[in-house]
């Protein structure tokens, strides 16, 4: 073992933890960092050839503290040079820490055999043996997520960053979003999230609909913006499905007192769907996109839904 560094040595000997502290070990304790690093030990360069890459679990450690905090990747090296327990999460030391390009190549990595996804999956799985992800019954509903948009050019429109359709505005009420939609599909009980699709933010919530879909349902709840989703070709073969979608504002307003107390509840559970975008866009900071295209906002909104259903299902898996 190497001599500790002045910081580790101060590291130790403080008196209390701090938020960070705090939040990095319940994460720790939470993700099933075995299992995610054998899906992605399979893609990793085994350093046969040249330099040998860093560690894989110090790399994954390092992507998802990144994640935490929405840090871009100069941000990064910089918080490992100067925050030691994040060093400590990640298992490294001062003499040797990855550098913003070892980084940036660590998530085109992920990126480019889309791990995001895999490891998104693996961690339902591991959801799932313990007990936590039930399928009966699901909740559909779409959130815009804000992107940066341009002005300058001859038309004085805003561009479509990414190419088209990647990016797009749209009208919601009386005001207008530029940007694109995380739809996703959460089981009604305990609100974690099952399956997730992207599009532009001009693409109509009931569109994607059948991608949130597992096939096991037997009850489906939504909003009002996907009313006569039944009807749709692509849902007529799920007989057994009962839909239960919200009313319009307008209709609410003439029914008897019995349909309106069933609105209410409906609602109710609706609102477990709520949940997991309050993690993403608040806990995660994710309300604006960080890249361009989809792709890459979609292998990173896999893995954060990933962190969210471990956040949700927190007290029943450290029970």
């Amino acid at each position: 073992m190497g001599q500790i560094t002045f910081s580790e040595a101060e590291y130790q000997n403080k008196k209390r933890k701090t938020r960070r502290e705090i939040f990095l070990e319940r994460m720790d304790k939470l993700i099933p960092w075995n299992q995610l690093e054998k899906k992605v030990a399979h893609y990793y360069p085994k350093g046969q050839n040249g330099r040998p890459p860093n560690p894989l679990s110090s790399m994954l450690r390092v992507h998802c503290m990144q994640l935490f905090y929405n840090l871009s990747d100069p941000a990064m090296e910089d918080a490992l040079y100067e925050i030691e327990s994040m060093r400590c999460f990640a298992g490294l030391k001062l003499d040797r820490l990855p550098d913003e390009t070892t980084i940036l190549k660590f998530r085109h990595f992920l990126e480019r055999h889309g791990l995001g996804k895999v490891l998104f999956k693996e961690v339902n799985k591991h959801l799932e043996k313990n007990g936590l992800m039930l399928r009966e019954g699901s909740i559909v509903d779409a959130s815009i997520i804000s992107a940066p948009s341009s002005t300058k050019n001859e038309s004085g429109q805003r561009d479509r960053i990414g190419g088209p359709p990647e990016m797009h505005q749209t009208r919601k009420g009386n005001q207008w979003y530029f940007g694109m939609k995380i739809h996703i599909g959460v089981d009604d009980t305990l609100g974690l999230i099952h399956s997730i699709d992207t599009t532009a933010a001009n693409v109509h919530d009931i569109v994607p609909a059948d991608k949130l879909l597992h096939g096991d349902e037997r009850r489906v709840f939504g909003d009002a913006g996907y009313l006569g989703i039944q009807k749709r070709a692509e849902h007529k073969h799920r007989k057994d499905v009962s839909w239960f979608i919200a009313k319009r504002p307008g209709t609410r307003k003439k029914l008897d007192a019995d349909k309106l107390k069933a609105e209410k509840i409906k609602a109710s559970i609706r609102a477990k769907v709520e949940h997991p975008f309050r993690y993403i866009k608040q806990v995660f900071g994710y309300s604006k996109v960080r890249y361009r295209g989809l792709s890459k906002n979609t292998n990173r909104l896999h893995l954060l839904a990933a962190f969210t259903n471990l956040m949700i299902g927190e007290k029943y898996l450290l029970a």
